[in-house]
């Protein structure tokens, strides 16, 4: 095939192939031009889902009296039904129980120990303690801030892995846009316990180095916020299985994306 390209004999043939090709000459052994890159393999492609927070340690409350932990929890589970049912058959969830550093090492010890492409901890946001006001639910005094709302992405730079982990952030927050739900900037205010650096603003990235999940971890980890449990309104829709689906399907469009890169 490559003599007859060369052939002097079929000057017309060569041009207009020639010009097809942008004027390049191929070898009998030359790659396909343009070739797409090899596609993902979801069966062997390994996301560790970590639940943020313990039954012990269950983190922010909600407007309601909810622990995050529980918030956690059932979104991991509904991401992990979404990542298997999309072919993410080693999809598999990290629940530790403690308190203090002790379970955020642990974390970190189990993802470097089963080396998964991919680690997301999932977690849900309060707000500084500035914002916070009172109101009566069910007889109860209850904390809330109805100010911010929305859902925020955190990589920290002493990762290992911290260029894959960016990637993936900015692919996830595409997706979540892309998805019609928001995003808070709040974490960037210049207050006691924010000022988080903004790596993409358009994608809701922020930069945590301290996070121990994500800095002592050997893999690509990002930290999602799904959304603010203090504010009222947004809680309400947090806790409906519908919000939960649109995240998971937002999280897999991210883990395909992220895969194929990744390959």
């Amino acid at each position: 095939m490559t003599k007859f390209l060369r052939d002097w004999r079929y000057p017309f043939v060569a041009a207009v192939l020639a010009v097809a090709f942008g004027g390049a000459s191929f070898a009998a052994d030359d790659p396909v031009p343009n070739a797409p890159a090899p596609a993902c393999k979801p069966e062997s492609f390994r996301v560790m889902l970590d639940v943020g927070h313990t039954v012990d340690q269950p983190g922010a409350t909600s407007a309601r009296g909810v622990a995050e932990h529980v918030f956690n929890l059932r979104l991991a589970k509904r991401i992990e039904r979404a990542l298997r049912d999309g072919g993410f058959v080693r999809t598999r969830l990290l629940v530790v129980r403690g308190s203090g550093r002790k379970q955020l090492l642990a974390r970190a010890k189990a993802a470097n120990a089963e080396k998964p492409d991919l680690l997301l901890s999932i977690h849900h946001d309060d707000v500084q303690s500035r914002y916070h006001a009172q109101w009566r639910f069910e007889g109860r005094e209850r904390i809330y801030s109805d100010r911010f709302a929305g859902w925020s992405l955190f990589v920290s730079q002493q990762n290992r892995q911290f260029d894959a982990s960016l990637a993936f952030a900015k692919t996830l927050g595409a997706a979540l846009r892309a998805k019609n739900l928001p995003f808070t900037m709040h974490h960037a205010e210049a207050i006691p316990g924010e000022g988080r650096e903004v790596l993409d603003r358009d994608a809701g990235v922020f930069r945590y180095d301290a996070l121990i999940v994500l800095k002592d971890s050997d893999v690509p980890a990002v930290l999602l916020e799904a959304g603010v449990i203090v504010n009222r309104a947004e809680e309400i829709l947090l806790a409906t299985p519908a919000r939960q689906d649109v995240v998971a399907a937002a999280v897999l469009s991210a883990v395909q994306g992220f895969c194929a890169e990744r390959k």
